[in-house]
């Protein structure tokens, strides 16, 4: 019984934004290692640009930030 309670509460919808906030910290994570080793500019910067915008940052590190 208290299973069909929290899927009525609404739990799924955190379950999804937890999910998509830690992909977005992976990736900023990743940005931030892999713009040290290949890029010019400033890697704490792409690592922000990632994180505040997550797939437009991504492309734009991908087609601008990287050597």
């Amino acid at each position: 019984m208290p299973s069909s309670i929290l899927l009525q509460s609404g739990g799924g919808a955190g379950a999804v934004f937890f999910l998509f906030f830690l992909v977005t910290i992976g990736l900023a994570v990743w940005t931030y290692s892999d713009a040290r080793r290949n890029s010019g500019h400033p890697a704490f910067l792409w690592a922000i640009v990632v994180f505040l915008a997550p797939i437009l940052g991504i492309l734009l590190y991908i087609l601008l930030g990287r050597n």
